[in-house]
């Protein structure tokens, strides 16, 4: 089992950059596929960026693709996503999630999931 702990929301204005966080626990955390997923009022979770076990592959939606990075640090079980250039519409709760598979979009992929931090971006 993994648990997942996000950190680093906030509000910020459009333009800013923020780092989130996500802390996993247990000693198989290299082993897993992590990715981050986001959900606004009134719409569906939707896939954000993910990243593979050793961090050699990363997928982004074409939605933050050159404005979000996502990255890796094994040896301390955290992943972070980097975002830049934020507008208005990045504002949601984000969501750090892990799978045991290759690098997933789908919410459904994903077993273990972090309980949020919300990202709000003032326009």
């Amino acid at each position: 089992q993994v648990q997942l702990v996000e950190s680093g929301g906030g509000l910020v204005q459009a333009g800013g950059s923020l780092r989130l966080s996500c802390a996993a626990s247990g000693r198989t955390f290299s082993s897993y596929t992590m990715g981050w997923f986001r959900q606004a009022p009134g719409k569906e979770r939707e896939f954000v960026a993910a990243i593979n076990w050793s961090g050699g592959r990363t997928n982004y939606a074409d939605s933050v693709k050159g404005r979000f990075t996502i990255s890796r640090d094994n040896a301390k079980n955290t992943v972070y996503l980097q975002m830049s250039s934020l507008k208005a519409e990045d504002t949601a709760v984000y969501y750090c999630a892990a799978t045991g598979s290759s690098i997933g979009v789908r919410v459904f992929e994903y077993d273990y999931w972090g309980q949020g931090t919300q990202v709000t971006v003032s326009s």
